[in-house]
């Protein structure tokens, strides 16, 4: 599975202000934005993001998170990358706010493949330049190139 494959540049979007200051507005946020793509319930994407983010956080530190859960009406994985001019309250390991967010769907009954995402996410995310190259990117194309590079894919 490729990150074309799930994670359009339309779903690559560089938040400016303080339009976003909570997890609740991330999700609401990423819910529609996703929603729009692939014609998923908003609300329930949003519960799914918020329940799962009440098991514990997904912040991995460094100002970055990967909150993901699993949609049934989701055919396949669905991503969206978010980045934030003000980082919010993530409850993350090391305190940070998180400014750099990975939103992940996968379907309920989410394959091997589906997991392989989400840990290649994880270890992508571990390296600290990865962090600096997409706050840095100047186009959504440009990070979406970014992060494919660094999955391996």
């Amino acid at each position: 599975m490729s990150t074309q494959q799930y994670l359009e540049p339309a779903r690559v979007i560089a938040l400016s202000g303080d339009a976003i200051h909570s997890k609740k507005r991330l999700f609401e946020f990423a819910a529609t934005a996703i929603f729009e793509a692939f014609e998923l319930d908003a609300e329930s994407v949003y519960k799914a993001l918020l329940n799962r983010e009440k098991l514990g956080s997904t912040a991995l530190g460094g100002g970055i998170a990967i909150p993901h859960c699993r949609i049934p009406e989701c055919a396949d994985a669905a991503g969206c990358l978010i980045t934030l001019a003000e980082g919010i309250d993530f409850n993350a390991p090391d305190g940070l706010p998180v400014d750099l967010v990975f939103v992940l769907l996968v379907p309920t009954k989410a394959t091997e493949q589906h997991l392989n995402v989400l840990a290649q996410l994880a270890t992508a995310f571990s390296k600290p330049d990865l962090g600096l190259k997409l706050r840095s990117a100047p186009s959504a194309d440009t990070a979406r190139t970014v992060l494919a590079e660094r999955m391996g894919l």
